[in-house]
């Protein structure tokens, strides 16, 4: 835990939120930026800062994210039609909150390349 985290005091419940999905690793929530009908923004417990920052003992908690990012889709409508998942690495790549999270966004169309 990082004491001037954002992402952490959401995590230790210090900044109230509302969670959509919380389990002893990750907490899922709404973005406060919504840049879709859903967009929503997957945490890990764990304070890692950046991507580049992930170890092999991390893998299991990546992947459970990854299948918790799956699910969610499905039960909001979205799998099918399609959706995109955003993990931002670094200021160049738009990373503002160097906690990891991924973005899951979807119900709308996107373009490519991204912004």
């Amino acid at each position: 835990m990082n004491d001037n985290c954002i992402f952490c005091k959401i995590v230790n419940k210090d900044i109230e939120t509302e969670f959509v999905y919380e389990d002893d690793d990750i907490v899922v929530f709404k973005d406060i930026n919504s840049q879709a009908p859903i967009h929503l923004l997957f945490i890990p417990k764990k304070h890692i800062e950046t991507l580049n920052d992930i170890s092999d003992e991390d893998s299991v908690l990546l992947s459970k994210m990854l299948m918790k990012i799956r699910d969610v889709a499905k039960s909001r409508g979205i799998a099918e039609d399609g959706y995109r998942v955003v993990v931002n690495c670094n200021r160049n790549a738009g990373q503002e909150v160097f906690h990891l999270h991924a973005h899951l966004l979807g119900g709308r169309g996107f373009s490519w390349p991204p912004g």
